[in-house]
């Protein structure tokens, strides 16, 4: 089939979802555009900072559309192009965005509460406690897993043989690296200017994209080259930064300026694919058993997981951007909109691998990275964009995917880490609380763990990444479900997700312990790789099912509308 149908189609369904299936939560739910967001009623210049609306869609838009939607799409393609498509466009409009659209908004409905804190307040403080302690240990899974591959990106060297010598990107690599730094600098640049100037509209918008365009034409002409270890210190560096300063002097400027840069990229692969519309080489379907990942159940739904439903946006929903919505009017834009753009990046991500594929079916040779980025670069050299240009461009850009997912989770996995000790009475509580809720202490701690999984590397990572990121959009679905049946909203729409998710986590999560308990029994195990993803698998599962049975019993004992909306 010809790729240019399949992204009409997907084009077309996406659209109807957001128009319909949106904005029928949003009337079920109560959009409210007169009451008091926690962003302005909350202010304080830090976390709660009322925002333009596009500007928070950028940055949701930014942080969930990290590696996932590109790397998973790519990945999950063995089965066939037809499954992966189907999941997307369904797991899309009826699991992801639901879960990102209700997050925010139960969050904004209850000042801007995190998830964690949601949970205290519909389930209790035990709950609350083992959901944060998950959501900790998802956010080191997600550090580790991004950050070996952001520099894994920007590496300029390569080993063959034994022998390590420069790569031949090595020179695209680094001046996508310093690419990378500039932005940041630039970042801090546009925020300290907006705050000044508090420019709206077209101003902030041409601001924005000159700083934007002022970091590729320096960076491209000064590249960085230098090894995968030096850039892994560099990335760590740049998130403790997004995790400590105020939103809007790094994470929100910075976010701005890379949207700029993805719609590029969209908008690259879209006319490339519209001009060139190759035909989709991938086979429609290859069988529900894979010799080398599995079988389609439940690998195929924990494999493409941000471009369908991730629950790590759930946590930039109520962690971040519900702390910056203006108005009630535009959570359906951020929350459900943003989820529905990166369902289409994901497709857009497989029509490219299959544009790439040969004609007899075999898929490109490469990570998934390697092979979407080349091809959009090649749509990009069709319009007579410098082949050096659309190469430092494209690998900015995937870059970009995790970098802006890394900062809102090393953000997260800060505020998560707080919570865990946090009391009522902070001013009065012990020395060692104090310490450990303190910012900093609670960034170094959790990008130090993070480090340390980095030394298992991203392919080791990924498979557990796939697993509790979907386990945790089910613990996210059936706490929505308490807030909604006690303030006495529609719910109702929620189970069928709810349960298929937690049939295919488990399952994935139950394979992946008997997998590893298998290498330890033929003696090929490596506890710094198999041994610290037995430990961790092993107690999301605990952490999962006590959750979970916590919930549920929450969900039906508690009374319908007994909270005032």
């Amino acid at each position: 089939m010809n790729t240019l149908v399949i992204v009409l189609i997907a084009v077309v369904c996406l659209i109807a979802g957001y128009t319909f299936y949106g904005s029928w939560l949003a009337k079920k739910w109560g959009i409210d555009p007169k009451a008091k967001t926690p962003a302005v009623a909350k202010n304080d210049g830090q976390d709660y900072v009322p925002t333009d609306g596009w500007t928070v869609f950028a940055h949701q838009f930014s942080s969930i559309a990290g590696a996932g939607p590109v790397t998973g799409a790519i990945q999950a393609a063995v089965f066939g192009w037809v499954p992966v498509l189907l999941w997307i466009l369904i797991g899309g409009i009826f699991f992801g965005a639901v879960t990102d659209f209700g997050a925010l908004y139960a969050s904004v409905k209850n000042e801007g509460k995190s998830m964690g804190l949601l949970i205290e307040k519909y389930i209790g403080k035990t709950g609350k406690k083992l959901f944060l302690l998950f959501c900790w240990l998802f956010t080191l899974i997600v550090i580790a897993a991004f950050a070996d591959m952001v520099a894994g990106t920007f590496n300029a060297y390569e080993t063959v043989d034994g022998v390590t010598k420069l790569s031949a990107q090595a020179t695209v690599n680094g001046a996508a690296g310093s690419i990378s730094l500039l932005f940041i600098a630039f970042a801090v640049v546009f925020g300290l200017l907006q705050k000044k100037l508090q420019w709206k509209g077209w101003k902030e918008m041409v601001l924005g994209l000159a700083c934007t365009v002022a970091a590729f034409a320096i960076g491209m002409n000064v590249p960085l080259v230098t090894s995968k270890a030096t850039w892994t210190y560099l990335v760590f560096a740049y998130i403790f930064l997004a995790a400590v300063l105020p939103m809007w002097l790094l994470m929100q400027p910075r976010d701005f300026m890379t949207t700029f840069m993805f719609a590029g990229m969209i908008l690259g692969a879209v006319v490339g694919l519209v001009v060139a519309h190759p035909k989709m080489n991938l086979p429609m379907y290859t069988g529900f058993h894979n010799a080398a990942s599995g079988d389609l159940f439940p690998i195929l739904f924990v494999t493409v997981a941000c471009g369908a439903v991730s629950g790590f946006h759930s946590l930039v929903s109520s962690g971040t951007s519900s702390k910056t919505i203006a108005n009630e009017k535009d959570m359906q834009k951020v929350g459900y909109g943003a989820m529905v753009l990166e369902s289409l990046l994901a497709v857009l991500a497989l029509c490219v691998a299959g544009a790439a594929a040969s004609a007899d079916g075999t898929a490109a040779v490469g990570t998934p990275f390697a092979i979407f980025s080349s091809g959009v670069a090649g749509f990009l050299e069709m319009f007579g964009i410098p082949v050096y240009g659309a190469q430092c461009f494209m690998t900015m850009c995937v870059s970009a995917l995790a970098l802006t997912s890394l900062d809102s989770v090393a953000r997260i996995g800060r505020m998560s880490f707080q919570e865990l000790f946090t009391v009522d009475d902070m001013e009065h509580a012990a020395g060692w609380r104090k310490l450990l809720c303190n910012k900093y202490f609670s960034t170094i701690v959790t990008l130090l763990c993070g480090y340390i999984l980095t030394q298992i590397g991203y392919a080791n990572i990924w498979p557990l990444f796939g697993s509790a990121n979907q386990m945790l959009s089910a613990l996210v679905l059936i706490t929505l479900c308490v807030f909604l049946k006690v303030t006495g909203r529609e719910n109702r729409t929620l189970f069928p997700p709810l349960i298929i998710m937690l049939c295919v986590t488990f399952t994935a999560l139950v394979e992946r312990v008997i997998a590893l308990v298998k290498a330890y029994g033929a003696g090929t195990a490596v506890f710094l790789v198999e041994g610290l993803q037995l430990i961790i698998a092993i107690l999301l599962m605990v952490l999962g099912v006590i959750i979970v049975i916590s919930c549920g019993k929450e969900l039906f004992r508690k009374k319908a509308g007994q909270e005032t909306k």
